[in-house]
């Protein structure tokens, strides 16, 4: 079914990933949404997560600086831009609104990375329970998008978060573990996550959050 076809709200748009589904456009331009269940899905194993050393550097030194729900428009206006990677998106105005109204209720979150105080890469996505579900990245300074990443798994560790959706998985995310599971076994674990509360929180809003204590929450067991 066509998410056009039936009056989509946020509250909906949290049910749908609740069970597993959720919405994409064709492309920017399209005042429609359709509803997306891949029959294999990606995840990033929580526990299993890779990073490499050049990048372990780089978040060691605080080349950048990481911030999280402060810049909404601009981490989705970020994602939605033409890229080397991309020419088209599948950002529109429909799913920038709706995404919008669920981060001004405190389920959509950002991860930004600034340089000299300029946003050049972050993540958006949403939380529901346990679970976070990645919704795009993007990067204007190598490494950016990947120190976002990074962090973004920090956090979620540290918040007992039990699942990170990943939706489908690319070359630039297997680098870092992700994994496609079967719809059947992404249920299970989309069900155990709904189960069980995590903190988003854990480091407070507004606190400054170093490489060192990003990179040392990776590596508890």
């Amino acid at each position: 079914m066509r998410a056009d076809q039936i009056d989509i709200t946020p509250e909906i748009l949290l049910k749908a990933y609740a069970a597993g589904i959720f919405p994409m456009a064709e492309d920017a331009d399209d005042p429609s949404l359709f509803w997306v269940e891949p029959r294999e899905r990606g995840i990033i194993p929580l526990d299993g997560f890779h990073i490499g050393k050049r990048l372990a550097r780089t978040v060691r030194s605080d080349h950048f600086e990481v911030r999280v729900d402060e810049d909404f428009d601009g981490v989705i206006a970020g994602c939605a831009a033409p890229g080397f990677d991309r020419e088209r998106t599948w950002i529109s105005r429909r799913i920038r609104e709706l995404y919008g109204a669920l981060f001004d209720s405190g389920y959509c979150h950002t991860v930004e990375v600034y340089l000299d105080n300029r946003l050049v890469g972050g993540l958006y996505g949403v939380r529901l329970r346990s679970a976070f579900f990645g919704e795009s990245m993007f990067h204007t300074e190598r490494d950016a998008s990947k120190v976002a990443l990074v962090h973004l798994v920090a956090r979620l560790r540290r918040g007992g978060f039990t699942l990170l959706d990943t939706q489908f998985v690319t070359p630039h995310l297997a680098q870092f573990g992700a994994v496609e599971v079967p719809r059947r076994r992404y249920k299970q674990l989309l069900q155990a996550a709904m189960e069980q509360d995590a903190n988003w929180d854990a480091w407070p809003h507004g606190t400054v959050v170093t490489g060192e204590q990003a990179l040392a929450e990776l590596t508890v067991p």
